[in-house]
């Protein structure tokens, strides 16, 4: 058995993971996963960069900014979900535009979903560095939801799934999900150090395999109950917040993609999201943080 060391972050967006994991088909694969949920997008980036990770999930944002900002040479080998993202806020704001002045919470203050938040508030004419409100680094979603709630001066956070449900049940209000105001956004996917993937290629595509039969298994209706059993016990949740989750998650509009291909659309998007930010040209060469060969030859063996 080969043993690897995934590193992720809390929520269901690893539900093909656990599922592979419950359905043994990481072990027909003679693999044994060691999970672990990262705090926040730093532990992730350096721990894969320093070789204490094998493989990251997250959103793909992330890898973009190893490569850029680290020159870490890393590969995005397959895609995931569009992060069932949402922007909730304390129950005495309105509107967007009332977050103006306010302090919003991010996890990193550099990297994926904070720099949707502040894209979306430059859509209503509020910038960063204007100092037209405040953006707090707090870490993963449980630590922003969980600041939210203690401390109503936090004005507001993206949450997915499942803390946005539970966000809702603490009396947060959803002022909207992050595709329908940005539009396509490739959020999960996995990524590897490049040096890794190349010397462990049969490694990495037998656990696609099994990433994409959990996957596949997730998303057949059939097995719903089942599926909410899972979520509930792996991530100690309240029944109808695992019933709520894997409905929207497993629904037509859900957010995963199928067999985990790389949403190209929602990865455009991140890219001018990122650019955007930090005021350069849009990146034109995808390759450059993409190596889908491993994904089409696990698939050619599925």
């Amino acid at each position: 058995m080969k043993n690897l060391k995934v590193i992720v972050f809390e929520g269901v967006q690893n539900l093909p993971i656990f599922a592979a994991q419950a359905q043994g088909y990481f072990r027909d694969e003679n693999l044994t996963i060691d999970l672990t949920f990262t705090p926040n997008s730093w532990t992730l980036r350096d721990g894969l960069k320093d070789g204490l990770y094998d493989i990251a999930h997250t959103a793909v944002d992330n890898a973009v900014a190893m490569v850029d900002t680290a020159n870490a040479d890393v590969a995005v080998f397959m895609g995931g979900d569009n992060g069932f993202n949402g922007l909730f806020v304390q129950a005495d704001i309105n509107s967007i535009d009332d977050l103006r002045g306010k302090t919003v919470l991010v996890d990193a203050p550099n990297t994926a979903f904070a720099l949707a938040l502040y894209k979306i508030l430059s859509l209503h004419a509020m910038e960063l560095d204007a100092k037209d409100y405040e953006a707090l680094s707090i870490g993963a979603t449980p630590f922003r939801l969980k600041a939210l709630l203690e401390n109503k001066s936090y004005a507001g956070a993206i949450l997915n799934l499942p803390f946005r449900l539970q966000a809702l049940k603490s009396g947060l209000v959803h002022l909207g999900d992050l595709v329908d105001i940005l539009g396509p956004y490739l959020s999960t996917a996995g990524f590897v150090m490049r040096g890794w993937a190349q010397q462990n290629e049969e490694t990495l595509i037998a656990y696609i395999k099994a990433y994409v039969k959990g996957l596949r298994w997730v998303l057949d209706v059939a097995n719903k109950a089942a599926v909410t059993d899972l979520l509930q016990m792996q991530l100690k949740l309240e029944r109808d917040v695992a019933i709520g989750s894997v409905e929207m998650a497993t629904s037509a509009i859900g957010g995963f993609m199928v067999d985990a291909q790389i949403d190209i659309d929602g990865f455009a998007n991140v890219l001018a999201i990122r650019a955007a930010f930090e005021k350069k040209a849009i990146p034109q060469k995808v390759q450059r943080y993409i190596d889908t060969r491993y994904h089409a030859l696990a698939l050619q063996q599925l």
